[in-house]
């Protein structure tokens, strides 16, 4: 730095005069101290983080003979970084979000993407990605933790088991459950069963696969070792759109009969309600022991395009600008929208009896806040009780405050929400740089 600040004040000499080297020195000097001082410059100038190392893909070992398979029948996979430090014995594994295949059509037709097939999956970046990010000041309960990104490709949120066949005759694969099961054993055995802390977490179908699968997660470790689950965005409401017709219900019911869902299901709600019913979040946490947070939006806008106002409810296109931008929505719609909102919190109510569980659910209009840095943790990140998604789930988490239950007041009340922008209309989001 004091070389290219030498450089740049080289043309102002005069060639015939002289000047006393520690003059130049004391010049270089006091302009480092200026540039330091200037607030906006400082972080750019002496604290560029390194670029981030692609993190490689790992198919699962022996997964054909494991019957844990994608939809096309490629082996899954999933992106391991190792931590470091205090991180080193420490976990977090995170499972990727991306909706769900109702149809065998649907099915078939994510075998040309990701979400059927891992002939498509690439390595992935974690660095600045929120609660992935390796950047302490971002993220500074989890950034030196081992990290493990687990790749989506099921169609039923990690629980489906069984066949089915292609118009091409060919066999469709849903083996969710299988995946789940055979990646976290080989987890197991590459350190995770020697972790002091693991915190279980998903965003959007994964958070809902979390959810399915977290006692699971929890009864794998010893008593002793602090296991938590982290929900983002997997709040997932048992809704009537605006024409009256419960679309999301309509679209479980047909993952659960053509994936076969009903054996991750709570057995103590099948006993009372049906299997549909019981893959709502609602029901889920009500049986779900293991200490979890829940994040959401209760303007959730992925929920408030496809299950509020699906593109159906709504041929007159009357509500295409108020779904792409709440901030373009009318009093009258605004209203719809706070009935999701109290739906939400009529839901979570169950939750403040939990004692070990916590809650940051603001009134943005987004979707999955977890994975990207600026909604984390950073000055324009949503603030509740004046703190970050990352402080609130980190103090939860870590034990530094108790009661870490908020619930935001209603839409234009918090002015944190305004500087996020607005989301894409998507489930599996690309805040994971993938490449």
């Amino acid at each position: 730095m004091a070389a290219a600040t030498e450089q740049l004040l080289l043309p102002q000499e005069q060639p015939r005069r002289r000047r006393p080297v520690w003059g130049l020195a004391v010049a270089a000097l006091l302009l480092v101290l200026l540039l330091a001082a200037a607030g906006p410059l400082r972080p750019r100038l002496f604290r560029t983080p390194p670029p981030a190392e692609r993190v490689a893909l790992t198919l699962l070992s022996g997964a054909k003979e494991k019957g844990a398979v994608c939809v096309d029948g490629t082996p899954p996979g999933y992106h391991l970084q190792r931590g470091s430090g205090d991180g080193a014995d420490r976990w977090l594994v995170h499972l990727e979000g991306g909706g769900w295949c109702s149809t065998v059509k649907e099915c078939s037709d994510s075998r040309l993407s990701t979400k059927g097939s891992s002939n498509f999956m690439k390595p992935i970046r974690f660095m600045g990605n929120g609660i992935l990010g390796g950047d302490q000041l971002q993220n500074p309960d989890f950034y030196n933790w081992n990290k493990v990104y687990v790749r989506y490709c099921d169609g039923a949120s990690f629980s489906g088991d069984a066949e089915a066949q292609a118009q091409d005759g060919t066999t469709l694969y849903f083996r969710g459950l299988r995946i789940y099961e055979a990646v976290i054993d080989e987890l197991m055995e590459k350190g995770l069963a020697n972790a002091t802390q693991a915190l279980f977490t998903g965003c959007s179908a994964g958070a809902l696969s979390m959810m399915l699968h977290c006692d699971d997660f929890r009864a794998r470790f010893p008593q002793e070792v602090s296991v938590k689950c982290f929900a983002d965005a997997g709040f997932f409401l048992d809704e009537k759109d605006i024409s009256g017709k419960r679309s999301l219900w309509s679209l479980y019911d047909r993952v659960i009969h053509l994936q076969n869902v009903r054996k991750v299901l709570p057995k103590d709600c099948l006993a009372n309600k049906e299997p549909t019913e019981c893959f709502f979040p609602a029901e889920l946490i009500k049986s779900i022991r293991t200490p979890m947070f829940i994040l959401n939006p209760s303007y959730d806008s992925w929920q408030i395009r496809n299950v509020l106002v699906p593109d159906s409810s709504a041929p007159d296109k009357s509500w295409l600008s108020c779904k792409e931008n709440i901030r373009n929505c009318n009093s009258t719609q605004v209203e719809v929208l706070d009935g999701l909102r109290n739906k939400m919190v009529n839901d979570l109510k169950v939750v403040e009896d939990k004692e070990d569980w916590g809650m940051f659910i603001d009134s943005c209009f987004t979707h999955c806040q977890s994975l990207s840095g600026v909604s984390w943790h950073s000055p324009t990140s949503p603030r509740l009780e004046n703190k970050t998604i990352a402080e609130a789930v980190g103090d939860w988490h870590s034990g530094r405050s108790q009661g870490a239950k908020e619930i935001d007041c209603k839409y234009q009340c918090n002015p944190t929400c305004n500087s996020l922008p607005p989301p894409r209309d998507v489930t599996a989001f690309n805040r994971v740089e993938i490449y």
